[in-house]
């Protein structure tokens, strides 16, 4: 029992030192506090690039068929020349960015239309020119085969925008209002941040035990304490130091949320509330408010619409979990290096691969929560950090069933346990070992055959 105590006294004293070695260091300070303000500018300063820099195509066209004139409408992206004496030839010395050239389409037959450029328009705008001339096409023929006229076509359109779709999770019972915009923002950013912290601190960890066994300090610790008491030592550590930044971010974050409402003029508010019982009572859109309040409105709704309390909590213990699911094995590839930052990097790979590849069907899973390759994903210990954490947002137990939830939380466990015991044993013999050439055959050797 006395043996049992003074070996996690021991952890507990390296665990202390990591900690506050880290926490008092001007780079914790630094990256605690302004990296959330670098994100939410980086996000502002893409938004207004992505309004204010989209490019505005002029596009020529050459019509055979007389119509296309009467349906494909200018607007702040696309602007038609139907102008007589622009061709294929001098559409550019025109000041034009393509030429439209649209043969005679007969009925009951597929006709090739061309789009000709030297600079391309890029995915989204041949893509919109591609909508709008089908739309085109559809409200001619609507217009020749019936009696309505192109001004009652034009306000059946605008007029026919009466009815909007709201999402909400079946709980049985009840019913829980969603969002699939905001269950998709979140699933990105916890996902992208868990990837980002196993990343930063796992590589941490690794740098630590390398910097320790080439200046050989760790020959003096080891001499005081065991081997694996010195690695979860520093893994508890430098997860508290991740855990510590992350809190901050969160009460930082939840301030600046507190400072906006309050820069919110009071009227504003008022309407926001008229919003929000007229929506209670199936009335929406009988409210007449202004467009800051709407948008006010429409930002609280994106909000209130996930369950933040599990997915606080979720996102707690799969930080956690695979953090030490991946920091053990970074601290074993670092007692086993030397001095050689390739040989560390070619013992990196096959860790840092699951973690990549866990990223990429992130992707997959935010546009399919509930799709095979997420669900499976989501439950394999090597990958459910981060794919789960993209499926929790849109809902549990609706898309998440809760025996999946607790399956992944409980191989998580059982993974980090098993890295961690076989870290320990690759770091029970690397940590004293110079001069040598490692490879994952040599610590498998370590670990399982020591």
């Amino acid at each position: 029992m006395k043996n049992n105590q003074r070996e996690s006294n021991k952890i507990w004293l390296i665990t202390r030192r990591e900690y506050f070695t880290r926490v008092r260091n001007k780079t914790f300070l630094l990256s605690t506090f302004l990296l959330p303000l670098m994100i939410i500018l980086f996000i502002a300063g893409s938004v207004i690039v992505s309004i204010q820099g989209k490019s505005r195509h002029r596009i020529a066209v050459v019509d055979a068929n007389g119509y296309f004139k009467d349906y494909l409408k200018s607007d702040s992206s696309i602007i038609f020349d139907f102008a007589a004496d622009v061709d294929t030839l001098n559409y550019e010395k025109k000041g034009c960015t393509a030429v439209l050239i649209i043969p005679l389409l007969p009925e009951n037959q597929k006709t090739v239309y061309r789009l000709k450029y030297k600079k391309q328009l890029g995915l989204e705008g041949a893509s919109d020119v591609e909508t709008r001339i089908d739309k085109a096409i559809a409200d001619h023929m609507v217009y020749e085969k019936t009696s309505i006229s192109r001004a009652r076509l034009d306000s059946i359109r605008t007029s026919s925008d009466i009815a909007e779709m709201k999402s909400y999770e079946d709980n049985g019972k009840t019913a829980k209002a969603s969002s699939q915009g905001a269950s998709t923002a979140v699933g990105w950013i916890s996902s992208i941040l868990i990837y980002m912290l196993t990343f930063i601190y796992g590589a941490s960890v690794m740098r630590g035990v390398m910097e320790e066994k080439t200046n050989r300090i760790a020959e003096v610790i080891v001499s005081s304490v065991r081997p694996f008491q010195l690695m979860m030592g520093k893994i508890m550590g430098i997860g508290a130091v991740g855990l510590t930044q992350f809190l901050l971010w969160v009460v930082l974050l939840f301030g600046l949320a507190i400072v906006a409402q309050m820069l919110v003029p009071h009227n504003i508010w008022m309407q926001v509330q008229q919003l929000q019982q007229a929506n209670a009572m199936g009335n929406l859109s009988s409210v007449r408010v202004s467009d800051a309040a709407q948008k006010v409105y429409q930002a609280s709704g994106f909000l209130n619409a996930p369950n933040w309390g599990l997915i606080l909590v979720c996102f707690l213990f799969y930080f956690l979990g695979g953090y030490l699911f991946y920091s053990a094995l970074f601290a074993a590839v670092g007692s086993a290096v030397n001095e050689d930052v390739q040989e560390a990097q070619s013992l990196m790979l096959p860790i840092t691969m699951p973690i990549v590849f866990s990223f990429f069907v992130m992707t997959i899973a935010v546009r399919d929560p509930g799709g095979q390759l997420a669900v499976w994903a989501s439950i394999i210990p090597f990958s459910s950090p981060i794919v789960m954490m993209a499926r929790i947002p849109f809902g549990v137990p609706g898309t998440v069933p809760w025996w999946q939830l607790g399956l992944s939380m409980a191989l998580l466990v059982a993974g980090f346990i098993f890295t961690v015991w076989m870290a320990g044993k690759i770091y029970r013999t690397g940590i004293l070992m110079y001069g040598k050439k490692v490879t994952w055959k040599t610590m498998w050797k370590w670990a399982f055959k020591a």
